[in-house]
């Protein structure tokens, strides 16, 4: 299969999947193509200890993760996520009515954990700041800025009206973890057309493995040059993988909308650490790939 065909065409091939019990003979790179936006990450950096917490208000096919963070007065967050092994019907009807990808669903992604832990390590970047995190899935980031850093608001967002629900449960069920920090779910399409409806102000927004899909770039990049066009010195900080050529064909959508970037490939001590253990092959996790697994840190400013 071509690069270049369309994420909606994947969709359909993963519904396909869904409903047939046995898979049938597609094509080799077809395959490939549909595990690129559908396998979950059972492993990851395990900078976080988490355990499947005992939740007797989780409906069928959910789940409760509990992560202990660091320090003895820290809380722990209960995230409370799906886990059926197939997809839905409802899920591909939303993805096409809201022309949106279902990957904030699937797991909690590795980048997403190592936003988190990065977020732990640098709170005080975040002290008394407003905070956005896009694409968020289920909201590990941006729960943990609000527990952690004294942010004076984090809004965690996403396109899809499912994850939001999940968002805004799980905001709910941490809400003594904040403090004085406000904190809020948000509906956010990359492609909306009324970006100028947004009236927070931000000065920090924050991001993980949300560049892989190529027709949602120049949204993006339009929703970032908007927001960072609005409070003076703000910045986003992006955690993305490389993914072939996607990363890179983000930046230069970006750089063309006139935003500059920085890309720092060792930001972290201890998740480095986690990196060269992995391609070394160490066992815990064999599919580890570094152009696909492992995030790079973009900042991004105007």
């Amino acid at each position: 299969m071509e690069a270049t065909v369309k994420a909606s065409s994947l969709r359909w091939k993963i519904l396909r999947q869904a409903l047939l019990r046995k898979p049938t003979g597609a094509d080799s790179q077809s395959e490939i193509s549909v595990k690129k936006i559908t396998r979950k990450t059972t492993q990851g950096f395990n900078l976080i200890p988490s355990h499947i917490a005992n939740d007797p208000s989780s409906r069928s096919g959910d789940v409760t993760v509990c992560y202990t963070l660091p320090g003895d007065s820290a809380p722990k967050l209960h995230l409370t996520q799906r886990v059926v092994d197939r997809a839905e019907l409802s899920d591909f009807e939303i993805c096409n009515e809201y022309n949106i990808d279902n990957t904030g669903l699937v797991c909690q992604w590795p980048s997403e954990e190592v936003l988190a832990y990065f977020c732990l390590t640098h709170a005080d970047m975040f002290r008394s700041k407003s905070v956005l995190e896009l694409g968020s899935g289920y909201g590990l980031g941006g729960l943990v800025i609000a527990a952690v850093t004294e942010a004076s608001e984090v809004v965690i967002s996403d396109g899809n009206p499912q994850v939001v629900h999940y968002i805004q449960h799980n905001i709910d069920a941490n809400s003594e973890a904040f403090g004085g920090t406000r904190v809020k779910s948000m509906m956010l399409h990359w492609s909306q057309n009324e970006i100028s409806t947004i009236s927070s102000e931000f000065d920090l927004i924050v991001a993980s493995d949300c560049t892989f899909f190529k027709e949602f770039h120049n949204g993006l990049a339009q929703i970032l040059k908007f927001l960072l066009g609005k409070v003076q010195s703000s910045e986003a900080i992006f955690f993305s993988p490389k993914r072939g050529d996607s990363l890179d064909k983000f930046l230069e959508t970006i750089k063309e909308c006139g935003l500059r970037f920085s890309i720092t490939e060792n930001y972290d001590a201890e998740i480095w650490k986690h990196h060269e253990e992995f391609l070394d092959g160490d066992g815990s996790w064999p599919s580890y790939q570094k152009d696909h697994c492992y995030p790079l840190l973009i900042r991004i400013t105007v």
